[in-house]
């Protein structure tokens, strides 16, 4: 290699080897700041393009948690106010059957059928206060199945059967146990009724706890795909710890180096010292 004052060579190696040593230190630290090995379609843009992918499906089973998660609450409700309704008719069963005993007065009748009347009327309050959101699914005012998403394509879907417990729906707005005849017709209409909504409870149930088994599953499937996305791009902090140390070290040398062949120009000096 030969001397020269207008070319320092040494000096241009050395500052590339810095420079490349500088890049390397800046992109540790880029990953160390972000969490992120690839932030970008710059950095690798196969892996990138394939963890934007799965990001899309995760942001859509996002979506169909959150409609999972409305059907529950609509079935939680419904089944709460189904059960209280099947309470209420057990009660009604009561009065019914007292009222039915050939032994009882008028005025007694008229007192079981004041008390039986009001627990109609609870049984259609209680009807029409099953709504979660909108929508209610005892009070008759929906005749289809109501659908939730099921899958990150919106094509698959979930139902749940609406069911009319409404006091008429159920057969009890016409019964009364002002005689014993009327006693004996309301009893029986009970009876039907009480076989009605406890149908009907088990069909909602079993459409509630499918509906809880599938949100599970998607709960899982998310998980899977959040891990594997951070597979991906996810930096190991603990080895790009370690890099960085390494490249605080080299960026050391290096400075130590492009500052050694700087300083080879001032040995032409001493070729024309007499």
């Amino acid at each position: 290699m030969s001397n020269s004052v207008h070319t320092n060579a040494s000096a241009l190696i050395a500052l590339q080897n810095l420079n490349q040593i500088n890049d390397r230190m800046a992109a540790t630290q880029n990953r160390i700041s972000t969490g992120l090995k690839v932030q970008g379609a710059k950095d690798n843009s196969a892996v990138w393009a394939i963890a934007q992918n799965q990001r899309a499906d995760f942001g859509a089973f996002e979506a169909v948690k959150t409609s999972l998660d409305r059907a529950t609450s609509v079935a939680d409700v419904s089944l709460a106010a189904g059960e209280s309704i099947s309470d209420l008719i057990i009660q009604m069963r009561q009065k019914a059957v007292a009222a039915s005993d050939p032994s009882q007065t008028a005025e007694s009748r008229a007192a079981y059928n004041d008390d039986f009347q009001s627990l109609v009327r609870s049984v259609q309050q209680f009807a029409d206060s099953a709504s979660f959101d909108g929508v209610n699914l005892l009070d008759n005012s929906l005749t289809a199945p109501l659908a939730f998403l099921a899958n990150a394509d919106a094509v698959d879907t979930i139902t749940i059967n609406p069911q009319n417990m409404t006091e008429a729906g159920l057969g009890l707005s016409t019964v009364d146990l002002l005689s014993q005849a009327n006693a004996t017709t309301a009893l029986a209409a009970v009876d039907a009724a009480l076989l009605t909504v406890n149908s009907a409870l088990a069909t909602l149930g079993s459409q509630a706890k499918q509906i809880e088994t599938h949100n599970i599953f998607v709960t899982k499937l998310m998980d899977a795909i959040e891990t594997g996305i951070g597979k991906l791009v996810d930096a190991d902090l603990a080895k790009e710890s370690a890099r960085l140390q390494a490249l605080q070290v080299q960026q050391q040398l290096g400075a130590q180096s492009l500052g050694i062949a700087n300083q080879a120009p001032q040995i032409i000096l001493s070729l024309f010292r007499s």
